[in-house]
């Protein structure tokens, strides 16, 4: 086996396959990068664990036809250091030599035969704009647990109904809740997946870049792939097995009424936020005080280091002191997409819900929405 490919080219497609090789492989040849060159002259990259997969397909000028295995993680470091010139690959033996310029690797291959077989593709659902879903999935992944003892929680539930999809996501301290339009394949096609937050997530941003619509292949129940969701765009195809659907009942803990709404400019909030944290221990919160006009946030007290900061806020409600895990604020407040943050709230005690302002239809209703718990405050 071998081939001739631009340097760049190989960099980044062996970059992305290698995103999805484990860190700690249950048998070795599951570190390995499956490299395949086929009779028509494309040159298909693999990896896979037995819970995630990925494969690019890049077309070739020069190859010979043939299947190799090497430590991905490695051919990654190479490529991503080689001078900026093209890249020649040759099989010889048991040993794979890539050379590019002056500089030359030689790379120990693996048992090519001992590799298991990438599983196939669900059939494809329907297709979305990469930067809408890529948007749409990192501000809902924010919000999912990091937990393992409690796997329900570290996915994304993905509810398809017609041409909407909504993503929802929650670790117990904040929920976020986003709807998009797709184009399904079938109007009335009706689908619920639950998926691993940190794979959904490192998916959508690496396919989010390639400016593409991103495919999704989901199965139908019964149907051939049952427990697995795919995602493709421009040569690139990843795919991974589902959690188990079991999810709280998230929509009865949206708020729909609300005694205050303060609009603030996010980029100021954010900062102010910053800076007041850095007084605040882990857990400490970070306290709001709302009045006509103004909010005052508070961190630390007592024998501990203190921070006080105001900013101007458009608020309209009673006069209230509310206090939220200053991390949880900024994640959302980083998720919102909006120079205009939006807090409404009930009371001190009770969930408030962080938006962007950007209705999805036209009573206003935003399409993204970020619950968020508030600490008690001690009396």
């Amino acid at each position: 086996m071998m081939f001739r490919i631009e340097r760049d080219v190989l960099a980044e497609a062996v970059a992305w396959t290698a995103r999805s090789l484990p860190a700690r492989p249950s048998v070795p040849v599951l570190a390995g990068m499956r490299m395949e060159v086929t009779e028509d002259q494309q040159l298909k990259l693999s990896g896979f664990d037995y819970e995630v997969s990925a494969e690019v397909t890049l077309e070739l000028h020069t190859g010979e036809a043939g299947v190799v295995l090497v430590s991905g993680k490695l051919l990654a470091e190479i490529t991503r250091a080689l001078p900026a010139q093209p890249v020649d690959f040759v099989v010889e033996g048991a040993k794979a030599v890539v050379t590019c310029g002056s500089a030359r690797f030689t790379l120990l291959t693996m048992p090519v035969e001992d590799y298991p077989s990438l599983p196939a593709m669900p059939p494809a659902a329907g297709r979305v704009g990469s930067d809408v879903f890529a948007s749409a999935v990192g501000q809902v992944a924010v919000a999912a647990g990091r937990d393992d003892t409690l796997p329900m929680l570290t996915g994304v539930r993905m509810e398809i109904e017609g041409d909407t999809v909504t993503l929802a996501a929650t670790d117990r301290y904040r929920l976020a809740v986003r709807e998009l339009k797709w184009q399904p394949d079938q109007p009335d096609f009706a689908a619920i997946a639950m998926i691993p937050g940190k794979t959904l997530a490192d998916s959508a941003k690496a396919l989010g870049a390639t400016g593409a619509e991103v495919e999704i292949a989901l199965s139908s129940a019964g149907g051939t792939g049952e427990g697995m969701i795919g995602f493709s765009s421009a040569g690139r195809r990843t795919t991974t097995r589902l959690l188990d659907p079991e999810f709280p009942k998230y929509r009865s803990l949206l708020p729909t009424e609300f005694s205050a709404r303060a609009d603030l400019s996010t980029a100021s909030f954010v900062e102010a936020v910053k800076r007041v944290a850095l007084v605040a221990e882990r857990n400490t919160p970070v306290r709001l005080a709302f009045k006509s006009g103004e909010v005052v946030l508070e961190a630390g007290s007592g024998d501990e280091a203190q921070a006080v900061e105001a900013l101007p806020v458009d608020y309209e409600g009673e006069e209230m002191n509310i206090a939220f895990n200053h991390q949880f604020l900024l994640e959302g407040l980083g998720a919102i997409d909006s120079d205009v943050a939006r807090l409404q709230m009930t009371t001190s005690t009770k969930p408030a819900i962080l938006t962007g302002g950007k209705p999805v239809d036209d009573g206003g209703v935003p399409d993204y929405r970020y619950l968020i718990m508030p600490i008690r405050l001690s009396s």
